[in-house]
């Protein structure tokens, strides 16, 4: 009987354990479709290229651009939907060269915005666990970071940090219908303003955030704010591309050495189908010195 006993105590625990795993699942699986919904509502209030004619800078710096390039939101439309566009002849992946000939190159996609993919591998496999922790996305758009940070991770507080209005009223927007607000804020503003919220930051993230809305000479200045006011020891930064390759276009008085260690990414951690490596090793993780 006492041989029994112990074999209903580990069914007990293993079922229970077996729950737990499937309660987790439906829990992840009903965080996506509420981040797809979030994106189907963003895109029925944008147009297809998700930029505002108040974004000049960006818009006239893709113009600039030595070869043709399109701004596709990540976060919006992910491959099969661009596919899709492309068959109904709303988007195309490629330019013709010689006009009126078959000779036709891959256009250059650019996101301002994480994919679900990404942001999923942020919070899961990037993070450490954020319970009481404060995240500020800086250049934070259409809120992509903050939502999935919402969903995602057990963060106290959820700040996004944009200078555009037509995208903070976007972003408030969805905060408010998806009743978001207790834990998300909006801040409209430039991110030199704001040294108080990154100085008491646990997390910054900042993803493709100046290089297509402020000249040099103003990145080099935002860059050097940033670099004097995140400085709590043990924070962590998130960069989409690397700070070595941001800042190298730039004439900054940053030393990196003296300021972040980065921290090596297991990039194959991300186990779903259909996983875009390239994407995720674009994002690199630094931990405050």
């Amino acid at each position: 009987r006492g041989t029994e006993g112990t074999e209903f105590k580990l069914w007990q625990r293993k079922t229970r354990s077996v729950k737990k795993n499937d309660f987790d699942e439906l829990v992840v699986s009903n965080n996506d479709v509420v981040l797809k919904n979030i994106a189907e509502d963003l895109r029925n209030r944008l147009p297809i290229e998700a930029m505002f004619n108040s974004e000049h800078q960006a818009v006239q710096k893709i113009h600039q651009h030595p070869l043709p390039m399109i701004h596709v939101d990540a976060f919006l439309y992910d491959d099969d939907f661009v596919d899709s566009l492309c068959e109904e002849g709303k988007m195309s992946r490629s330019y013709c060269t010689e006009c009126g000939s078959y000779k036709t190159a891959s256009l250059e996609f650019i996101s301002h915005s994480f994919s679900l993919m990404e942001l999923k591998f942020l919070y899961q496999h990037v993070l450490p666990d954020l319970t009481g922790k404060v995240v500020v996305d800086v250049g934070s758009r259409l809120g992509a970071v903050l939502f999935a940070g919402y969903l995602y991770s057990s963060a106290a507080q959820l700040c996004g940090v944009e200078m555009n209005a037509d995208f903070c009223q976007l972003q408030e927007a969805m905060i408010t219908k998806y009743q978001f607000i207790d834990r998300i804020k909006v801040v409209h503003a430039d991110i030199c303003t704001q040294a108080s919220l990154l100085q008491k930051a646990d997390v910054v993230v900042m993803n493709n955030v100046f290089e297509y809305f402020l000249d040099r000479q103003e990145q080099a200045r935002a860059w050097e704010f940033i670099a004097c006011n995140v400085r709590k020891r043990g924070s962590l930064l998130v960069t989409v591309p690397s700070l070595k390759e941001s800042l190298s276009k730039l004439q900054v008085n940053v030393q990196l050495s003296q300021w972040v260690e980065e921290m090596q990414l297991n990039y194959d951690a991300y186990m779903e189908k259909d996983v875009d490596r390239e994407a995720l090793e674009q994002i690199h993780l630094y931990k405050i010195l």
